[in-house]
């Protein structure tokens, strides 16, 4: 059993990447796993203020949500990142949660694998491609992690329009393979 966090940077209520989130979470849970999810939805997250007081201290300065967060990431085996794709990258929440975790740096977390979830209105396939890159360079930093998987569902831009998709089950399945 592996303990999983799935991330879920979303804002809109019924957004498309929560929905495939969940269904990740299902897959995770059937297979064993205890998941947690996280949604970023009514978390208060500042914005870095690159003051580098976090590498002294061993968490951030900032009093809000991220110090929680940061703490379940560094105990969970797996990190699962859902994101919507705005203007093909990933959201600016998911990026300033990802800059506000720079305590982490240089401390000893247990993560080996990092998922990432990603929809967008745009169908084509390279529509992720530069969300894969950012967090391909937080996973750097982190050496004994990997980027384990990808799953991209485009063609969905309303509020569950993603229901009855294909890759709700595919999504599902990833998470059956957590083990």
């Amino acid at each position: 059993m592996k303990r999983v966090i799935v991330i879920s940077t979303s804002l809109r209520h019924g957004s498309n990447s929560d929905i495939l989130a969940d269904k990740f979470v299902e897959g995770a849970q059937a297979a064993g796993n205890e998941v947690e999810k996280i949604s970023l939805s009514g978390k208060e997250i500042q914005f870095c203020r690159g003051c580098m007081a976090c590498h002294k201290l061993g968490h951030c300065a900032i009093k809000d949500d991220v110090n929680d967060i940061m703490a379940k990431v560094m105990e969970a085996d797996v990190i699962v990142w859902a994101t919507p794709i705005y203007y093909y990258e990933m959201s600016g929440q998911m990026k300033t949660l990802i800059d506000r975790m720079n305590a982490m740096y240089g401390r000893d977390y247990k993560f080996r694998d990092v998922y990432l979830l990603t929809t967008a209105a745009d169908e084509e396939p390279e529509t992720p491609k530069r969300a894969e890159v950012g967090l391909s360079g937080w996973i750097a930093c982190y050496p004994k992690s990997r980027l384990a998987g990808t799953l991209f569902c485009g063609g969905v831009n309303e509020p569950k329009a993603i229901e009855g998709n294909a890759k709700l089950q595919e999504a599902y399945e990833m998470g059956t393979k957590i083990c």
